[in-house]
């Protein structure tokens, strides 16, 4: 599947200020809730602080998956953030995060929330992908090269 299924052209996003890793997650929910005008950003909110306190979504690397699954939502979403400094996630390396990709699926979708999450994790330790998406320019730049490499 392409990530375009999932990854709305507007939410790829570059140069966003994260400020902590609280301050990311809320943006992520009212980004998100947006487009699903049923789903309640602080509930969504709330769910991916949740996760984190499961064990933190720093995979590594520069990199994080933010992702839950929720009630009320119809289609899985995601969020592309190209953060303008590295902030602190708790990543396993304990190295910060400038790249941020988040997932929230339907509450009932754990199979596809779990494949999801493998796919990208996997196309994310890719360190060649993960620099161009560091010298991208743009947000359409952004949007452009992870729907042409990213697959879930």
């Amino acid at each position: 599947m392409s990530l375009r299924n999932i990854l709305a052209p507007g939410h790829a996003l570059f140069g966003v200020q994260g400020a902590s890793k609280k301050r990311t997650l809320e943006y992520i929910a009212n980004i998100i809730s947006q487009r699903q005008p049923g789903l309640d950003a602080k509930e969504l909110f709330n769910q991916l602080v949740i996760r984190e306190k499961l064990g933190s979504t720093g995979l590594g690397s520069g990199f994080a998956l933010p992702h839950c699954r929720i009630a009320g939502l119809e289609e899985p979403q995601a969020v592309f953030l190209r953060l303008a400094e590295a902030i602190d996630f708790d990543a396993i390396d304990s190295e910060p995060v400038d790249l941020v990709f988040a997932l929230v699926v339907p509450e009932q979708e754990t199979e596809k929330h779990l494949d999801f999450l493998r796919q990208i994790a996997e196309q994310f330790s890719d360190a060649p992908l993960c620099e161009e998406l560091r010298s991208a320019d743009s947000s359409e730049t952004l949007y452009r090269l992870l729907t042409a490499k990213v697959t879930a």
